[in-house]
């Protein structure tokens, strides 16, 4: 099974993805505009103690969620992580309520049970996260065969870091979904480092080598390139319902902060933070717009000012009432079976673009996202 690398941008400033409109490529500088926005003052509210436990964030890696989610339709199923919060963004989750699911109000996604990044809307098509790494790799996989088994046209896909590449989960779970052809992109992060340990030391060979050993594509990927992304997974998505299995894609990025708030990185070396900075995905994507005529400096200006009141209304919002903490653990009503395409996850609809059920969801405006 070949091994493929994608072709990177001339210059870094032409276009790459042949199916995306004007429209789409602005967006896609849009949320990583605003995910690194977000990112930046939410770890102000963490120093400031307003935040609770850690904080974990995706800087200098916005372009591979960004890309990646866009590719995705709104029937398929998303399993995001700790440095995806652009994925969330795409999938239409407002900056309002990520401030509030990060400072554990009753507006977050997760109503206040979680200050952190373990959320995902059901409603959107996203999955909450589960700590342990890779976990959702066996969650896109599992989701991926219910797909399969009832014939539904649909995908899964799930990020993980290049460290997760370490771990039985994620050999089960591309052994799996290679054996049985299954509708899921699996989208591995190689930003340089497993939390302090260097790519040398983890493994002898690349990665993305390993999707040949069970039987199916691997692509490599400037992780950097929102557009690339975007074409990558776009093409492993036709590959997945054209019943070709699945493909992993392997994002060339880099971790440009700690692994978490308390983490100084002083195990980098400096020369290499500093080649990568030359590197960055927001730059580029300005870059490229720039040459179409798109006003960045209005973008950015707009950006600010949604983050601006996010944060004030999150800010403003009450805590979870204590009396609901038990709410939400077992399901309530009518048992749902799983096996005929009854149950809530399976049976999902989207919500009509800029309609009621949308704009409950969060969704973003039907002319944002085409």
């Amino acid at each position: 099974m070949a091994t493929h690398m994608a072709e990177p941008a001339a210059g870094g400033t032409t276009a790459v993805a042949d199916h995306l409109t004007l429209e789409d490529r602005v967006w896609l500088l849009r949320a990583m505009l605003l995910m690194r926005g977000i990112e930046e003052r939410a770890m102000t509210l963490y120093r400031q103690g307003k935040v609770p436990g850690s904080f974990y964030d995706g800087y200098g890696q916005e372009a591979v969620s960004a890309g990646a989610a866009l590719a995705m339709a709104p029937e398929d199923r998303l399993c995001i992580l700790h440095r995806d919060l652009a994925a969330h963004i795409i999938r239409g989750v407002t900056p309002a309520r990520m401030f509030a699911q990060y400072l554990g109000r009753a507006a977050g996604v997760t109503g206040g049970r979680d200050g952190n990044v373990h959320f995902g809307d059901y409603r959107l098509g996203c999955v909450g996260m589960v700590s342990m790494l890779p976990d959702m790799m066996l969650v896109a996989t599992g989701m991926a065969m219910a797909f399969k088994i009832r014939g539904e046209r649909r995908c899964a896909l799930t990020w993980f870091g290049d460290g997760s590449t370490s771990r039985g989960d994620f050999h089960e779970a591309m052994n799996w979904a290679g054996v049985q052809k299954l509708p899921v992109v699996f989208v591995l992060e190689n930003n340089q480092y497993a939390y302090s340990t260097p790519l040398d030391k983890q493994f002898a060979v690349n990665p993305v080598e390993r999707a040949a050993a069970y039987g199916f594509i691997g692509v490599t990927v400037d992780g950097n390139d929102a557009e690339a992304m975007f074409e990558a997974t776009r093409a492993a998505r036709a590959r997945a319902l054209d019943g070709e299995g699945p493909t992993l894609i392997q994002a060339e990025t880099m971790r440009m902060h700690g692994h978490a708030a308390h983490d100084d990185m002083k195990y980098v070396p400096k020369e290499q933070v500093e080649e990568w900075r030359k590197r960055d995905p927001i730059e580029r994507q300005e870059m490229r717009l720039r040459s179409v005529g798109v006003d960045i400096e209005e973008l950015r200006a707009s950006v600010r000012a949604e983050i601006d009141a996010a944060a004030e209304e999150a800010l403003a919002s009450p805590m979870p009432d204590p009396s609901t903490a038990t709410e939400g653990v077992f399901h309530e009503g009518e048992a749902e079976p799983l096996g005929n395409g009854l149950a809530r996850w399976s049976g999902f609809a989207a919500p009509e673009p800029g309609g009621e059920a949308a704009a409950e969801a969060g969704a973003v405006p039907s002319e944002v996202v085409s």
